[in-house]
């Protein structure tokens, strides 16, 4: 994974980047962010591509972003942008063809292995310079295996990046450094629990998700809120103990696997528990959105009792 970790690094460079140089307080003020979403992400996951093709020349890609969407909807100039981008953090003259088929790599594949790429997770985060990921996770034969996350925001920017290795997790510095093996947290006491959720309203019903945690006797548990799949690396590590994801009443959005493979592997790496609402498995293999409603995270000292809090909130 050696050299999947280096281009995570990459890209979590290239991001930084252009938070630094397209981010500025005139493009702030304009509203339009368009722009700096589209180079950093079509940037990070030409890195991330780029590693898997030379490492991995026969497996399966899963991600977000298309060679054919860049061709068609990237202006001439964004184009440009996001190659000069990629010349300057790897090092190489990177033509328009390149990218493309870096794009492209493993798209509609079939393979044993399948690697799923979000290349910045966490939009209004990244947008907002608050908290964001570039994720990569594998599975083997559908299920999930293996992940890398980096978190540029972790630690008030100081920035982290989380994988597995050989069944287990690690943390290490985004910077450069060897990584320390990780495992959640064994706190189980509503005096200790920390929970987190997501930032945004509309990614997650908050209201369920505190009638949840009150019937679970967590009621009172520091609950942050951040964006990205920080949340599962946060779990992982032991820096919070319980992430709930509870779908909006009426609502029928399907979660893409990209938004959550490679925390799902953190977290089950590191002897955290993970399951569906109601208890159950996720489900990854049944393309590119899980069956699954939502899920539910934690470091498993109080998953039972959350997993029938959550089923009493479901049905009323």
């Amino acid at each position: 994974m050696q050299a999947i970790l280096a281009a995570i690094r990459d890209a979590a460079k290239l991001c930084r980047l252009v938070q630094a140089d397209y981010l500025s307080a005139e493009t702030k003020t304009a509203g339009d962010h368009s722009e700096p979403v589209t180079i950093a992400d079509y940037g990070s996951q030409a890195i991330i591509c780029r590693a898997l093709q030379q490492r991995y020349p026969d497996d399966a890609v899963v991600a977000e972003e298309s060679g054919a969407q860049f061709v068609q909807l990237v202006a001439a100039e964004g184009r440009a942008q996001i190659r000069a981008l990629l010349t300057q953090v790897l090092r190489q003259e990177v033509t328009e063809a390149d990218l493309v088929a870096w794009l492209d790599f493993g798209a509609g594949r079939s393979a044993a292995r399948t690697w799923v790429i979000d290349p910045i997770d966490g939009t209004k985060g990244f947008l907002a310079q608050r908290h964001y990921a570039i994720a990569c996770g594998l599975l083997l034969d559908g299920q999930v295996s293996g992940g890398i996350v980096a978190t540029p925001g972790y630690n008030d920017g100081e920035g982290a990046l989380f994988y597995t290795r050989d069944g287990a997790a690690y943390r290490a510095p985004l910077a450069g450094g060897d990584g320390i093996r990780m495992t959640v947290s064994s706190r189980r006491s509503p005096d200790d629990i920390i929970a987190v959720q997501s930032y945004e309203r509309y990614h997650a019903s908050k209201s369920r998700m505190a009638r949840a945690r009150e019937l679970a006797g967590l009621g009172d548990v520091r609950v942050l809120e951040l964006d990205s799949m920080e949340k599962y690396a946060l779990v992982a590590c032991g820096d919070a103990d319980l992430y709930m994801r509870l779908p909006r009443e009426g609502s029928a959005y399907a979660h893409k696997i990209w938004d959550h493979a490679a925390g799902v592997a953190l977290v089950r790496n590191s002897g955290g528990t993970i399951t569906d609402l109601d208890g159950g498995p996720l489900d990854f293999s049944q393309g590119e959105t899980l069956p699954n409603a939502g899920l539910i995270a934690s470091n498993g000292a109080c998953h039972g009792r959350v997993v029938e809090a959550v089923q009493r909130v479901m049905a009323e």
